[in-house]
């Protein structure tokens, strides 16, 4: 697990309810149960702090950081998208994306970070699809250095043809795979554990920290575009089931770690 990494769960999923900030001692506290050492977290702060994503506070009088507009922006959207809380109808459209050119190397591949995070796919050169208008589409353009086009279209022949842009059968192997070892890895953490809340902690972080690399590959595509036999359906079911099990003693570790001195 990486820290950067790591440190963008616990912004997403562990402070957003305690004002998306902490105190420097406080994260460290926070990663230590996930074999994070502070030097790691430290190093981890001060690139986001380059990158935009952070910015130093004061946290109950000692140094910390805060999360920027653009990631509380962005860890909201994550956090609706991990926990499957908002469901939109498709209304058969598909919108377009055309990437101006001249782009290089770099930019392009920025393009494909920033877009794909959203949930696009790049459907031919430079046209990248979604059957959803994404928010933050604007954004995630200007940070990659890009300029385009939009438009929307709706006849399709096949009419699911856009979903062919994702490897949907790569992404059900990935959900299969993982729900297949996701059971094991909770009782790996909470065995032989002497506290409880710390052993729920981690294992929750462990879970929500392998289900969000699913952002990066799960488009959220319309229920009527997959499979019956769809393995993400068992696999989120499983998911929710398992982190709401997992939510007492965790949230219990978590103020408590944050109140320390």
């Amino acid at each position: 697990m990486h820290a950067r990494s790591a440190l963008f769960d616990v912004y997403g999923d562990l402070l957003s309810q305690r004002g998306n900030r902490s105190s420097v001692a406080g994260l460290v506290r926070l990663l230590a149960p996930t074999g994070i050492a502070a030097p790691a977290v430290r190093t981890a702060i001060s690139r986001m702090v380059s990158q935009g994503w952070l910015e130093p506070a004061t946290v109950a009088g000692a140094r910390g950081y805060a999360a920027t507009e653009q990631a509380i922006r962005r860890l909201d959207a994550a956090r609706e998208r991990i926990y499957r809380r908002t469901t939109s109808e498709w209304d058969h459209h598909w919108q377009l994306v055309f990437v101006c050119t001249p782009i290089d190397r770099p930019a392009r591949a920025r393009v494909q970070r920033e877009l794909s995070f959203l949930g696009y796919a790049e459907f031919s050169d430079l046209v990248w699809v979604s059957p959803f208008v994404r928010r933050d589409l604007d954004v995630a353009l200007e940070r990659a250095g890009a300029r385009a086009h939009t438009a929307v279209a709706s006849d399709f022949s096949p009419p699911g043809a856009p979903a062919a842009a994702w490897d949907l059968e790569r992404l059900a192997a990935a959900y299969a795979t993982w729900l297949a070892s996701a059971e094991a890895e909770i009782d790996r953490h909470l065995a032989g554990h002497d506290d409880p809340d710390e052993a729920a902690f981690a294992a929750r972080f462990h879970l929500v920290h392998e289900w969000r690399k699913f952002l990066f590959e799960d488009p959220g595509l319309p229920d009527e575009l997959l499979p019956a036999d769809w393995p993400g359906r068992a696999a989120a079911a499983f998911f929710t089931a398992a982190a709401e099990r997992l939510q007492p003693g965790a949230d219990r570790f978590v103020a408590r770690t944050l109140s320390e001195g």
